[in-house]
This record gives C-alpha cells, structure tokens and sequence, in this order.
C-alpha cells in the first residue's frame, strides 16, 4: 500500500498535477490515494488559513473509487484523470453550494456547472473544494461576513489578496494541485504572486464566463487556471479554452493564433519596465524583474528595457466602467437587504453613479489602450512587469509605502488592470522570496490569443530567482 502522505522526496499534496495524473494513469498512485491525501492536508492546515469553504469530501471519494476502476478497466482517460481540483466560490457547481462571499446568496445551490468546472470534470478532475472570496469578488482582500477571510500561508498575517485568494492561499499549501480562479482586475494573478503559485489570465473570450457571478461586467471578467507550476497552469488553460456556445465573448477558436505571428527563427522580443509605467515598485520586485530580463536574455531572446509612455491611467478608467456596471446592478440585487453586506457590498452601493461623460471618457481610454498596445507588439512579443508593486501586504491595510511613496490600498492593481482593460493575456510566474521572506512573482504580457508564448517563457523562469522549492511554514 503506497503512504498517502509522502510519494519518495515529495509529499502528494505537493505532487503538481500533471505528475499526479502519470502516476494515477500508471497505477503507481490511486486516485483515492490522491483525494484521501488533500483531505488530510485540508484537516492540518485549513483551520489557519481559511481557504476553504465546501468541502466534497464524500462526493470526492466516490468519483476517485471510479476513476481507479476506470484505469483498472482500460478506458480512456482525460489529462486530469482522477486528480482533485478547487474552485472559486464565484463559479457555480451543480448541487453544491456556491455562495459568492455574499449573505445575499447564503445557501444558494445553483443547478448547473459553470462551463470551467464542466470542462475540468470532463477532463476527469474531480471536484474538491470550494474557495474563500471577497463578496461579489469586488476587493483585494479575501474576506466576506459568510465564510470570514483568508490567511496568506506565508505569514497569516498578511492577506493572500482577492478576488481569488482563497484559491491562491489553498494551492500554495498544498490543499488542491490545480484550481479554478478569475479575474477582473488583478484577481489570480496578484494572488498567485502573493502566495507564490503561477495563474494565467488569458486573452478575453478565450475561456467562457459562463456560469460566473456576477453576469455585469463580463466584458472584463477572465476565469483562468491557477496551480503551483507554469505546466500546470498550461495543463488547465488547454482544458478550459475554447468557445461553448453561451458566452458571446468566448469567439476564438481553441487553436487561435496571433494573425501576425513571429517569424520562425527570430529571436523573442522581450521589453520589460517597472516602476518608469506603474507607479513606486518595492525595489526587491524590480530587482526580481531585472534579473528575469538578464535571464531571458540568457535564453537568448532580444530583451530591452521599455517605459510605455501610452499608459495613462488605466486603473482609473477600468475602475469607471466596472463601477459603471456592477453599482447599478448591486444596488438593485441588495434592496431591502443592504444590512446584510459586508463592507465591500456597501462601498459599491454607497457610490454614485459615474458622470455619463466620464464614462465615456473611460471607454476612449480603453479603446485608445488597446490601439497602443497593438503598436507595441509590433515591435515587441513580450512585456515582462511585475504582477503586484509590492509583496503581501497586512491585512486591512488602506495605506501602504512602496519604495518610500505612500500610495492607496488600488496601488496593488496598478500593474495588472491594464491587461484586464484591453484583454491582453498576462501570466503571474513565482520567481522569487523578499528579504521578509514573502513570494515575488514576475509578470509576462503577450499580444492577443499568444498565451503559448508567455507559458514557454514562464516555465523557463519561475523559480530561477531563488523560490526554489520552498514551502510555506505551515
């Protein structure tokens, strides 16, 4: 009988997925060995951390009893074959309790899954878990007066950020191999590299929102693959791409490339900026990203320090027009139950309205972002940035210095908006550790539908910088 707790060096709850799916399709793990382990590390650790919020324990057990009689018997099995999976409170599961941080929806069991935690079964994955989120995913802080907040498992006094940090914060632990997340601003990625996992938001409409609350502001929102390793988060992306019929945005064909594709042979353009684009960068981040420069350039791509002096403000204007959205739509969602949101919920009710021609002010932007971005891929394959400006930050915290700047608690979306404004897919890669040993990660920007790019490049980098294979102390 193989020990559930440890497979050689590695213990199986830190087994990545891929490796967990050879193992299992190879009768040298057995799915129920896989989910028993995940559960026992849920049971240790969950109980400091807060990342999860349904667990399907039985259920779970069942599916893995049939996944081992499936390579028993020889049938066909998909790449995630009988390895357990998370997924973010926002995404609806069939029968199962998806409750979205939010008091308004406390019990709600929706009838159907979201189209990614379908493909994620289809793939054979079997659900485990739901994560912690902030209500209606709207904050950068994982917590909600239905299932309270998350720890980040580095320092449990730092926040794992939001929208996805539960998820994030219970894939850096080791309570799920791979997850479901999404993003509307900042909300895998800058989890991901609070807790030093990897996240990829692809290209807008490359994975369907379906089933994914709220329905407003689909036009920003991206669900996307989170896990411990790059060829994970490449795994999930193959599994979740493509159109399913229902969401109008999801147009592009699994396979879609770049109409203008680099020619073969041509070295990777890489320009790479910091704080000249985003604002005060803590300067351990930006000796993160210099380092990941010099080693791309090792690689042999072309790589050039860049400034993007198009950039404006593009937090501001994504703020306006997902604000523009979502408050008339809470508002609406909350009557007579505004007593019942968490803190969150009533900063979006007590908004205003955003003026119509601020509004369209912020819809110019986007377009003229998008237009600019167009011109830098012409000279340019890959932007490398940071994810967050700094590293996890206290929680609550409305004020932060960054490289002796005191800036707002938003500061922390400064380097990941831009790519939710103009759809651009961007992959959050763990790279290295801070001198308060908390998680780096780096940021890698391709043009539209070249997430193949930026997911080679990422599995060459992440952890080049010093994360190595270090754990976090729970």
């Amino acid at each position: 009988m193989t020990d559930t707790s440890t497979r050689g060096a590695e213990p199986i709850h830190y087994l990545d997925a891929t490796s967990l799916a050879a193992l299992i399709r190879a009768k040298q793990l057995s799915s129920r060995e896989v989910v028993q382990a995940h559960l026992d590390r849920i049971g240790a650790v969950n109980p400091a951390i807060n990342a999860v919020v349904t667990l399907m324990a039985e259920d779970a057990l069942k599916a893995a009893d049939a996944a081992d009689r499936a390579v028993t018997s020889g049938a066909a099995l998909g790449p995630l074959h009988g390895v357990p999976f998370s997924i973010k409170d926002a995404l609806d599961t069939a029968g199962v309790l998806t409750q979205r941080g939010s008091k308004l929806f406390a019990g709600n069991i929706p009838g159907q899954d979201a189209t990614a935690v379908a493909r994620f079964k289809a793939a054979g994955g079997i659900a485990l878990m739901k994560t912690n989120l902030p209500e209606f995913s709207a904050w950068t802080e994982t917590d909600n007066l239905v299932t309270g907040r998350t720890n980040n498992p580095w320092n449990l006094e730092r926040t794992p950020g939001g929208s996805s940090g539960g998820e994030s914060a219970a894939i850096a632990v080791g309570l799920s191999p791979i997850g479901i997340g999404s993003d509307v601003a900042i909300s895998v990625r800058g989890p991901a590299a609070f807790t030093g996992i990897a996240a990829l938001k692809a290209t807008h409409g490359r994975i369907p929102y379906t089933g994914h609350f709220p329905t407003v502001i689909s036009r920003w929102w991206h669900v996307g693959a989170m896990a411990r390793t790059v060829r994970d988060v490449a795994l999930g992306y193959s599994i979740l791409k493509g159109p399913d019929g229902i969401d109008g945005y999801a147009i592009h064909a699994r396979e879609a490339e770049p109409g203008d594709g680099r020619i073969a042979g041509q070295p990777i353009r890489v320009g790479w900026v910091t704080d000249a684009a985003f604002g005060p960068v803590d300067p351990e981040i930006t000796a993160a990203v210099a380092a990941a420069a010099a080693q791309l350039a090792d690689l042999g791509c072309e790589v050039e320090r860049v400034r993007l002096p198009f950039l404006g403000d593009p937090l501001s204007a994504l703020m306006t027009v997902v604000f523009g959205e979502i408050v008339p739509y809470v508002k609406s969602l909350a009557a007579g139950r505004e007593a019942d949101l968490h803190a969150i919920g009533k900063g979006i009710i007590e908004r205003s309205d955003p003026a119509f021609a601020d509004f369209i002010a912020a819809e110019a932007q986007a377009e003229a972002l998008r237009s600019a971005f167009a011109g830098y891929f012409q000279q340019y394959d890959v932007l490398l940035c940071p994810v967050n400006p700094m590293t996890a930050t206290p929680h609550g915290a409305q004020e932060l210095v960054v490289n002796g700047v005191t800036v707002p608690w938003t500061h922390v979306m400064s380097a990941t908006s831009p790519f939710n404004l103009t759809g651009l897919p961007a992959l959050s890669v763990p790279y290295g550790f801070s001198s308060e040993r908390l998680p780096i990660g780096i940021q890698l920007v391709a043009k539209w539908t070249d997430e193949a790019t930026i997911l080679r490049l990422g599995a060459l980098l992440e952890r080049r910088g010093g994360l190595g294979t270090r754990r976090p102390l729970l």
